[in-house]
This record gives structure tokens, C-alpha cells and sequence, in this order.
């Protein structure tokens, strides 16, 4: 009954981590995606008086 235990729990350990991997996946590209239109929308010649839209 322990090692079905130790077993089980490994499962939905490594099934939480797979999870929690792939949703940052996802939020990673979402924030790249934002990223981008940002620096289309305010490339250095859309009339802004800087070139970029973050400050470092």
C-alpha cells in the first residue's frame, strides 16, 4: 500500500508540474504577443518623441 502511495502522489506531483509549465507557456506568449504590438504601435515613426514605450 506505501509504494501505491508514493506512486500516486509522484503522478500528481509530476501532472501539477506539466500544468503549471504549459500556463507558462501560454503567458509567455501572450506577454510576447503584447510586447510586439507595442513595439509596432509605437515604432520611431508614428510620430512619438521616443522610440520606445518602456523605459529602460
Amino acid at each position: 500500500m506505501g509504494p501505491l502511495l508514493v506512486v500516486l502522489l509522484l503522478a500528481l506531483l509530476l501532472f501539477g508540474a506539466g500544468f503549471a509549465v504549459n500556463l507558462l507557456w501560454w503567458v509567455a506568449v501572450v506577454v510576447l504577443v503584447v510586447w510586439l504590438v507595442g513595439f509596432v504601435a509605437r515604432s520611431p515613426g508614428s510620430g512619438g518623441s521616443r522610440g520606445r514605450w518602456y523605459r529602460w
